[in-house]
């Protein structure tokens, strides 16, 4: 009867079911006839592969295919292992998984269940054949052809490791006949319980699992050596056939097959009849696990990574198998998290970033971002990120006045409206204060309590734009600067990541020391990875320990008394405040003897003018200043770092006389009355207020913060 393709009559009437019961009968009995078929042909194969082993080894020696039979002259295929990086206590930040995601373990470090569980169902002779079980080749044959399908296999556990390290899985007899002289020689070379391991760390069991540590992680959240006899018994029947028996997918055939191995465990002698009755009643219990999944400190961990793929390229880093331990302290990552969190707690609030780094070192300690609303954010605002410093950026100007001997305490410049236009041909630049505000003859100690943008600008153009960017770059800006007139009040874009390592540098006494993320990486042979320079404390010395001591004194000034009085933690500590003229960001970067610590605040796909958070406008005395506040107080308040020490090479003053420092009578203060076109990127006076915040709780602990890196 012909039909349409639709199963219908070409009239359009639908097929009479007893059609379909035949055909569907009769589909069967082909399908049945053809695995029976299949089956006699593999075993065949099995027989004649092994069978021709022997002859071909003990007749013709080492000819035709087994020329090749030499372990020695054989690559093994490469399928990687999951890299894992780890924090300064040595928790699990996360994984950079393999092509194949796979976590290699010592036997050792196996449940003797899954071991037992293992050999009882794929080969139970293995402890005593020498590579190839002809017993087991005879019977899994017969057991083959009574079914009519494949129900046991006749290789061996060498046999498939063999399989699985050198020769691929293509069926040909001249594949099983090298296979078997492999898994012989194998043998001659090596231990069963090397094999076993090997076997056992390289096995598919499915669900991207290659190897028991991965199963066991991926099915139940557990170490392989944590696995109990049920759960043994699960894993160890996957391989067999992963698709069919997956258990999250095709529990009631999981559960199944999962019986079998406990019967074959049964028979074995390995668990008694009452382990045997309890075990295969049990329900699955899975606990899907997310240990190669599940990132914490993501932007940290997204800097860590490109670090690795910088060093080794990034097939070896997918593929590698490292180890990878950090400087990164989840305590402060909490800490700076719960900062950010309970100062910018709205879904409408700005995004903020901070980054801290032990100044003696380097050691990057926390590095994280907070943007309301927002979960998995891929790009790094704390490392990528590059924004406005705003009057962040003084420092670097008071740094090199010191340098040059200039003495901030006496030398005074003009708090005046400033015109500078060195020729017609150029563009004017008019700088005022944040509020409108000037005070006349000022010196540089008490314009930088005031972040007086007047007189920086004055200061930068006898200083010298280049010298300043030589400066910072000397400190740790990274980022390339332009020495625009501007330079000193923040024009230029920067990191936090490298403020933090710039700030660093004074709080080290003039040394630098090259931000490190990275302490050790172990390497797949268990070697640790020397040569690259992981853990090396990489230092130069940039000004004196009397140029650094000056600017903490200022910057410690001003955390008391100046702008920056809202970060005050009530220990040794300085700091600058920084806002851009349109307020689309916001800084405060701050030092202590034990650490340097950045934030920034702002939108981070726009400059959007925050003027109006929380009903204030937002400049760096305000929410960063907080934030850093909480960060720190809750990091060292049960330790408080020391004040900085007398240097033991003062500063020695010398005589300046700069083309824009003030010498005259002091003129009258004066009031702009346009205080709108503010482009000194300058700061609100010290507030008389704080804004309001719910803050973090108190530490329990008494960490000092100290980390090994």
């Amino acid at each position: 009867m012909a039909t349409n393709g639709n199963g219908k009559r070409n009239g359009g009437a639908p097929l009479y079911p007893a059609h379909r019961r035949r055909r569907r009968r009769q589909r069967r009995k082909r399908e049945k006839i053809t695995s029976r078929r299949f089956a006699v042909l593999l075993t065949l194969v099995v027989l004649l592969g092994t069978i021709a082993t022997f002859v071909a080894a003990t007749v013709t020696g080492a000819a035709g295919v087994l020329s090749n039979c030499d372990l020695n002259s054989l690559k093994p295929v490469a399928i990687g292992a999951n890299s894992f990086v780890y924090a300064a206590d040595g928790t699990v930040l996360g994984a950079i998984p393999a092509e194949r995601n796979r976590q290699p373990v010592d036997l050792d470090n196996m449940s003797h269940w899954v071991t037992s569980a293992t050999v009882d169902v794929e080969d139970r002779r293995f402890y005593e054949h020498g590579g190839i079980d002809w017993e087991g080749v005879v019977r899994a044959a017969v057991e083959n052809v009574k079914s009519g399908h494949i129900v046991q296999g006749g290789s061996t556990i060498t046999q498939q490791l063999v399989r699985n390290l050198y020769i691929g899985k293509e069926v040909s007899l001249d594949r099983k006949i090298k296979e078997a002289c492999l898994a012989q020689k194998l043998e001659d070379v090596h231990t069963k319980d090397w094999i076993l391991a090997s076997y056992l760390n390289q096995v598919y069991f499915g669900n991207h699992a290659y190897g028991v540590e991965a199963a066991a992680q991926t099915y139940f959240s557990k170490h392989a050596a944590d696995l109990s006899l049920v759960q043994a018994a699960l894993i160890a029947g996957l391989p067999q056939a992963p698709s069919i028996y997956d258990p999250f997918q095709r529990p009631g055939e999981a559960v199944a097959r999962r019986n079998e191995v406990l019967g074959a465990m049964y028979s074995a002698g390995d668990i008694t009849a009452e382990q045997y009755q309890t075990a295969v009643s049990a329900p699955l219990r899975l606990k899907a696990g997310h240990i190669y999944t599940r990132i914490r400190e993501p932007y940290f961990f997204s800097y860590v990574r490109e670090q690795l793929i910088s060093k080794y390229g990034a097939n070896t880093v997918r593929g590698g198998g490292l180890r990878v331990y950090t400087t990164i302290v989840p305590r402060f990552q909490k800490l700076a998290a719960q900062a950010m969190q309970s100062t910018l707690n709205l879904k409408t609030d700005p995004a903020s970033a901070l980054v801290s780094i032990n100044p003696k070192n380097g050691a990057i300690r926390a590095m994280t971002a907070e943007i309301p609303g927002k979960k998995n954010n891929q790009f790094n605002l704390a490392a990528q990120g590059r924004r406005q410093a705003g009057s962040s950026f003084k420092t670097f100007v008071l740094t090199e006045a010191i340098r040059e001997g200039i003495n901030p305490d006496t030398t005074m410049y003009m708090s005046a409206p400033f015109h500078w236009q060195p020729d017609p041909s150029s563009e004017a630049w008019d700088v005022s204060t944040f509020d409108g505000s000037f005070y006349g003859p000022s010196s540089i100690t008490q314009s930088t309590l005031r972040s007086d943008n007047s007189v920086y600008a004055r200061l930068t153009l006898d200083l010298g734009p280049d010298k300043i960017v030589t400066l910072a770059h000397q400190m740790g800006i990274r980022t390339k600067l332009e020495p625009v007139a501007s330079i000193g009040l923040g024009s230029n874009s920067v990191g936090v990541l490298e403020m933090a390592s710039a700030y660093a540098t004074i709080a080290a006494g003039g040394v630098y020391s090259e931000p490190m993320a990275i302490r050790k990486v172990v390497l797949p042979s268990g070697e640790v990875d020397r040569g690259a320079g992981w853990g090396r404390v990489k230092q130069k010395r940039v000004f004196s320990d009397g140029v650094a001591y000056q600017v903490s004194r200022i910057l410690k000034m001003n955390v008391q008394a100046g702008t920056g009085v809202g970060a005050n933690p009530g220990f040794p500590a300085g700091g600058k405040t920084g806002t851009t003229d349109d307020f689309g960001d916001a800084w405060f970067a701050g030092i202590t003897t034990t650490a340097s610590t950045v934030v920034w605040v702002g939108y981070p796909n726009a400059k959007i003018p925050m003027t109006s958070v929380h009903g204030i406008r937002v400049a760096g005395g305000t929410f960063p200043a907080t934030i850093w506040r909480l960060f720190m107080v809750g990091a060292f308040g049960n330790n408080p770092p020391a004040d900085w020490l007398l240097p033991k090479d003062p500063v020695v003053w010398q005589p300046f006389h700069g083309q824009y420092e003030f010498f005259g009578a002091p003129p009258a203060p004066s009031q702009p009355t346009d205080t709108t076109k503010d482009d000194g990127n300058g700061d609100e006076p010290p507030p008389t207020t704080q804004p309001t915040t719910t803050e973090a709780p108190p530490p329990t602990t008494t960490d000092t913060g100290t980390d090994t890196g």
